[in-house]
């Protein structure tokens, strides 16, 4: 497979992943302007609040078209770009107004290709147990992990785990246990062969014990025996080289783009 089919593959994820998280909220607004994709919410999560070209054919009218929808109490998106693949926006999007908002700001996409030695890397801890979500209780459980792992407010770890998520086929929640305690979440989205990685937190007093790698190994092989043989996710800058040691590599960078007023 070619690095720009793997690059599709986890694009066409992360699209299919965040429309269907969206759905399952009321706070998130998804729109789509020709082949771009516009989200936009109030919840301090921009990814959330953001414009992605869709597919290779978008236009750059589509795109400020996109990022131009309004919803009130709702600061202006981010339009992210990727590296190589969106170039041809970038004329119009700078000269309309935007601007790069730097190195610090990109998204590494990530895939993994063949998946077959992942789960070795990555062995199930002593003590250690991951659990599929299949009820509201475990739902909150896989949110209390979020807002503590990420350390991010409560309303978005549950604007981004919507009790409606139980009832899509294509996600599945996990929380991993210590001590019946949970301390470690996670979520496989799955389109087409692809099997996408998300939400990959650990609370604070758990860290460094490879709770996190083995849930992600566990993500991928409920996804392998779903029929998935491609893995992909998003990961920060810190968070790259554990996915690498698992076997993913970055195919794609999403550039940040901010209008100019918003960038001060």
């Amino acid at each position: 497979m070619t690095l720009p089919d793997r690059a599709a593959l986890e694009h066409e994820n992360w699209i299919a992943y965040l429309a269907g998280v969206a759905g399952a909220t009321p706070t998130v607004d998804v729109r789509r302007v020709g082949s771009v994709l516009s989200l936009r919410s109030t919840m301090p999560f921009d990814w959330f609040n953001q414009v992605l070209a869709e597919h290779d054919g978008a236009t750059a009218p589509d795109v400020l078209a996109a990022a131009g929808l309004e919803r009130p109490g709702t600061d202006d998106p981010i339009v992210r770009l990727r590296s190589g693949v969106d170039d041809h926006l970038i004329g119009v999007i700078t000269r309309s107004g935007w601007r790069d908002a730097g190195a610090g700001t990109m998204t590494p996409g990530m895939v993994a290709f063949p998946l077959d030695h992942l789960g070795v890397r990555a062995p199930t801890p002593p003590g250690f147990e991951i659990r599929q979500v299949s009820d509201e209780a475990g739902v909150e459980d896989h949110r209390a992990v979020v807002t503590k792992g990420f350390a991010v407010p409560r309303r978005v770890a549950v604007e981004t785990s919507g009790f409606g998520l139980l009832d899509v086929p294509a996600c599945t929640l996990y929380v991993g246990y210590l001590d019946r305690r949970p301390v470690t979440s996670g979520m496989g989205w799955r389109s087409g062969r692809t099997i996408g990685v998300y939400t990959i937190a650990t609370v604070p007093a758990a860290r460094r014990r490879g709770y996190g790698e083995a849930m992600t190994a566990r993500v991928v092989a409920d996804g392998i025996g779903a029929g998935c043989d491609v893995a992909a996710l998003q990961a920060s800058e810190a968070g790259r080289p554990v996915y690498e040691r698992l076997g993913f590599r970055v195919d794609v960078r999403y550039d940040a783009y901010v209008r100019l007023a918003a960038a001060g």
